[in-house]
């Protein structure tokens, strides 16, 4: 009898422990948090399988939900009432959308530009905007010196000469070419992926120039760059490689006045956003002979037209906005993305804000110290 009052003991103490598991997971399910996506569907795919990366971070604190992004309306009715947005590309994030969000804290994008989201409407609306500035430095690094060096040695025409059977046609173009091994680096914005394409340079005997309003001196020179003014980067760059954020201040700032001032022997490398460059002036400048030539990696408009006139010149190369694209760098966005919406969802400071002055108007406790070297991510 004693051994079967234990056993009915423990049983008790067993049913409770899951109906107590059970209250519980029910609860937890109730207070997890909205986070909305707007990436392309996929059929047949189940969400914890196609979202196993955001989930990783995600999964204690929010459910994924995807809305319909066909149109505007479509997706303020099903993200009306989101905790926080997931995005990469799709559906910008308008200030329409942005003030018909009821309780947004934050809105997660996975890239290092932002230009997709009204960052000022987030601002306005309490709503902290992130990005994943460091995720993937090395590869556009990497991209923006092969289109230097592709640039330098004219490997566009070289490789099209060799395959044409004009193999001795090749080195009578690159005559007149100067070592690049002394010749000058300009980089507009001294950010990440500037300072890592920067090491690369100084690897191939180039002076590095750069101009960044945002970044102190003592980081450039302690890097062993010359800061200068915007007129003199122009003015001085043999090569002149782009690496700012697209906003009001940097949209189309090479225009044809920052062309004209430019040397004719010089070309433009573009690896961070079309939108900076003037594509009609780009266009007229390498025609007339303004500029040697272009290495891009973004256009104004993607995909561009295929009668782009850029297409036809043989002194501009061009590669399909993939600077970034290696195997470990979506995975590793989307995990970090996913991080900065479940540190926000928690109470906690983003490490990666884009719109910090929006600090005041948001309960999140600022974690991690303050970064001193640069100003705002954006």
């Amino acid at each position: 009898m004693k051994k079967l009052h234990g056993r009915i003991k423990k049983a008790v103490v067993f049913q409770s422990r899951l109906w107590n598991t059970a209250f519980f997971e029910s609860a937890e399910k109730q207070m997890k948090k909205k986070v909305v996506v707007q990436l392309p569907r996929q059929a047949s795919v189940d969400l914890a399988v196609r979202y196993a990366l955001e989930l990783e971070a995600l999964d204690a604190v929010a459910e994924i939900v995807e809305v319909d992004a066909s149109t505007e309306e479509a997706f303020i009715a099903g993200a009306r009432d989101a905790d926080a947005l997931l995005t990469s590309w799709g559906i910008t994030i308008s200030r329409n959308i942005i003030e018909s969000l009821e309780k947004c804290v934050v809105i997660g994008v996975g890239s290092v530009g932002v230009d997709m989201v009204d960052v000022d409407a987030a601002t306005e609306n309490g709503i902290v905007v992130t990005n994943t500035p460091d995720i993937f430095i090395e590869e556009v690094a990497d991209h923006a010196m092969s289109l230097l060096l592709a640039c330098y040695r004219q490997l566009k025409v070289q490789d099209r000469i060799a395959r044409e059977g004009r193999w001795y046609e090749g080195r009578p173009l690159l005559n007149d070419t100067p070592r690049l091994i002394g010749q000058t680096l300009g980089v507009l914005a001294y950010g990440n992926v500037a300072e890592a394409t920067v090491r690369r340079a100084k690897a191939f005997g180039l002076n590095i120039i750069a101009h960044d309003p945002y970044i102190t001196e003592i980081k450039m020179t302690r890097d062993g760059v010359e800061p200068v003014s915007f007129n003199e980067l122009l003015e001085r760059s043999d090569y002149l490689s782009l690496h700012c954020l697209l906003n009001d201040e940097t949209r189309h700032i090479m225009n044809s006045q920052a062309f004209s001032r430019m040397k004719s022997t010089a070309h433009l490398i573009n690896t961070c956003r079309g939108g900076v460059v003037d594509e009609q002036a780009l266009i007229l400048a390498l025609q007339q002979g303004e500029l040697a030539g272009a290495g891009l990696d973004v256009l104004e408009h993607e995909p561009p037209a295929i009668d782009n006139p850029l297409f036809a010149m043989d002194n501009v190369i061009i590669t399909p906005h993939s600077a970034s694209a290696t195997a470990r760098m979506r995975p590793e966005t989307r995990r970090r993305a996913a991080k900065e919406i479940a540190l926000a969802l928690r109470g906690k400071w983003p490490m990666s804000p884009v719109n910090p002055t929006v600090m005041p108007k948001v309960a999140l406790e600022r974690w991690q110290p303050f970064p001193m070297e640069r100003g705002p991510n954006r």
